[in-house]
């Protein structure tokens, strides 16, 4: 199953009425489900919710843990990184080599890995004593 035209198709139902910026995020879990998610905007901009996020919360609500892939996709002129809250939050959630590929929807691709995305990311690791 392609990852990106997963997150292309969810990606028509990400509620963007004030952007008109519309992302589509899809997640392979570890055990192989698939986990959607879409930006969702609100008219008080901070409380959106970026599209990454939203299918990590759809993984883990899954009962899933661990990203073995992830595709984003949007309507841009260059493949669109996660922000860097999402850059953590999938370092949360994902190794450094877990394979990150960015889309638009004219059709390009980048291929990058969530340790490229963020390097020296902040781990449970990192608060053991």
């Amino acid at each position: 199953m392609d990852l990106v035209a997963e997150a292309a198709a969810v990606r028509e139902r990400a509620y963007a009425p004030y952007s008109g910026f519309k992302v589509g995020a899809a997640i392979r879990a570890e055990g192989g489900r698939i986990h959607l998610g879409v930006n969702v905007e609100n008219a008080a901009y901070p409380e959106g919710t970026c599209a990454e996020a939203g299918a990590i919360a759809a993984m883990i609500a899954a009962g899933d843990s661990r990203i073995a892939e992830i595709a984003v996709i949007a309507d841009a002129p260059r493949p669109v990184p996660p922000c860097g809250g999402c850059r953590q939050k999938l370092a949360e959630f994902a190794g450094p080599e877990v394979r990150v590929t960015l889309a638009t929807t004219r059709g390009a691709r980048l291929e990058t890995t969530v340790g490229a995305l963020l390097p020296g990311a902040f781990l449970a690791a990192d608060m053991e004593r």
